[in-house]
């Protein structure tokens, strides 16, 4: 590593010849020194050492700046070389920009734990907590007009649920109607098969006399809620797991055009009835 104020002197011979091994010495070594060369004119390429070897710079001297073109980690093997847009590599960079969108060219963004996206007041916008083993994971989906986008859970279990936790006594709230959609639920050889997790709330249309078994998926704490609209004179039973007020089933009103509506609760045992309306209009 060399610099040469590049000044060839009318010398002997010996000594000139000296001075032009110095000249392609700084050549070779690309001007590199601790300061720039003393004989730097504007268009001056020379290589900044006073950083040490993971700090190398190669700068460009202007006539009366000198202009960081790249930094070299010789230890490291890389050289970061500088857009004219920014200051510095990203890396070293504390407020880099974008100058358009980001395209993640099919790769990932890792974010570590307990880190995520500000918003431009510096405040946490959206911060992500990590697990080691996580398999289960958020799917979030755009849509189309006329069709809502969608939040889901998903993974490599075969039931993923999903979990809304508040601080303290917060409450989650809803500026818009909540509702779980209603489902059928249909009979087979007079019976009624119920996944109350699938379908909380259901609708039965009477086909034949039926007795309503006993409910798959059963959650403590969890509220279902059941429409039988009649198509018939047909007559409802329930399964003994569920408790009616009283323990007595009430009498059913089993006529065409006319609809029942049962609400249940479930205490770990039991589906307790927390509410009825019999001989409501079918409409």
């Amino acid at each position: 590593m060399a610099q040469h104020d590049y000044n060839i002197a009318n010398q002997s011979f010996p000594a000139t010849r000296t001075d032009i091994n110095n000249v392609l010495s700084a050549i070779n070594s690309s001007n590199s020194g601790t300061s720039r060369p003393s004989g730097a004119v504007s268009g001056t390429i020379w290589l900044d050492t006073s950083g040490g070897v993971t700090a190398y710079a190669l700068k460009f001297f202007d006539g009366s700046d000198d202009i960081t073109l790249a930094n070299i980690n010789t230890t490291a093997n890389t050289v970061d070389f500088v857009d004219s847009s920014v200051a510095s590599d990203l890396l070293n960079d504390t407020s880099p920009q974008l100058g358009a969108n980001l395209d993640t060219n099919s790769h990932n963004i890792a974010i570590d734990d307990a880190h995520g996206i500000l918003d431009e007041n510096s405040n946490e916008q959206l911060i992500f907590q990590t697990t080691a083993s996580a398999v289960n994971y958020l799917e979030v989906t755009n849509s189309a007009t006329s069709n809502n986008p969608s939040i889901s859970a998903t993974g490599s279990d075969t039931n993923v649920g999903l979990e809304f936790s508040t601080k303290g006594t917060g409450a989650i709230k809803f500026n818009d109607l909540a509702y779980v959609p209603q489902q059928a639920l249909t009979s087979s050889s007079n019976a009624v098969a119920w996944d109350t997790q699938a379908k909380p709330n259901a609708y039965h249309l009477t086909t034949e006399n039926t007795t309503f078994s006993a409910p798959t998926n059963p959650v403590e704490g969890a509220f279902i809620c059941l429409e039988i609209n009649y198509n018939g004179s047909h007559t409802i039973a329930f399964n003994t797991v569920f408790e009616f007020a009283g323990s007595t089933a009430p009498t059913f009103t089993s006529a065409d055009t006319k609809t029942d509506i049962l609400v249940f609760r479930y205490n770990g045992a039991v589906w307790q009835e927390v509410g009825r309306t019999l001989n409501l209009s079918e409409s």
